[in-house]
């Protein structure tokens, strides 16, 4: 099972000594900073899989830290739990409502929020839990970043590969293009809507290996695209 990376955004040093103990006993991989600026820069150079940031840290506030974090393409989509002395629900509210996936209150207990980190990568990052994206005969090994179909390797270039692994966590929905963009892509993304258009017939004609198997890429007309059996709507 891979390591999973944790971003720690947190200016109280005995706190984030504390935490980095808890989670790196738990085999997580923990870049620490106490800067809100310094977080956006070590997100970008290597994409965490869950951040803890805090809501005052030096340079940049925690929310708005979030909100950059959820505009930048590779950061759109990870998770991110808010850690800060506000309980006030109108804070909660706020957290919430940039993006945060989840909010703690201080003072909390080391060994909850370590559960609660293990639940949010077990819903939004399955694979971390040592889990494979599966859905009728496609497996999809994110570590290894390889898919096969019916136990065929399939190549996959990496945006093709980003758009499968979004339809593989999220089974059955359907997305608009504007949602693929900005959670395949990022919220910045300059691309045009009908490249996502371009993307998803690439990505078709890869996994369905030019007609060999059934289309498992459904169009809802007027909707978007889903991941499903019923091939087109």
């Amino acid at each position: 099972m891979a390591r999973a990376k944790m971003l720690l955004v947190e200016d109280d040093a005995a706190l984030a000594e504390l935490l980095i103990w808890h989670f790196k006993r738990e085999d997580f991989e923990v870049s620490h900073t106490v800067d809100g600026e310094e977080a956006l820069l070590l997100a970008q150079e290597n994409v965490p899989d869950i951040v803890l940031l805090d809501w005052m840290v030096e340079s940049l506030s925690g929310i708005e830290v979030c909100r950059r974090l959820r505009r930048m393409n590779g950061t759109a989509n990870v998770p991110i739990i808010m850690l800060t002395a506000r309980g006030e629900e109108e804070d909660r509210v706020r957290g919430l409502e940039t993006g945060a996936d989840d909010y703690v209150t201080k003072p909390f207990s080391p060994r909850e929020l370590v559960a609660r980190v293990g639940a949010v990568l077990r819903r939004v990052r399955p694979a971390l839990a040592g889990e494979t994206l599966t859905f009728s005969d496609v497996e999809m090994g994110t570590v290894g970043h390889k898919v096969r179909r019916g136990g065929q390797v399939i190549p996959l270039g990496p945006t093709e590969f980003r758009l499968l692994k979004h339809f593989l966590e999220h089974p059955g929905w359907v997305f608009s293009r504007e949602r693929l963009l900005d959670s395949v892509w990022g919220q910045d993304s300059d691309i045009e809507l009908r490249t996502v258009d371009v993307h998803i017939r690439r990505l078709r004609k890869a996994i369905n290996a030019d007609g060999r198997y059934h289309d498992i890429i459904r169009t809802v007309r007027s909707a978007g695209y889903a991941l499903d059996t019923d091939g087109v709507a």
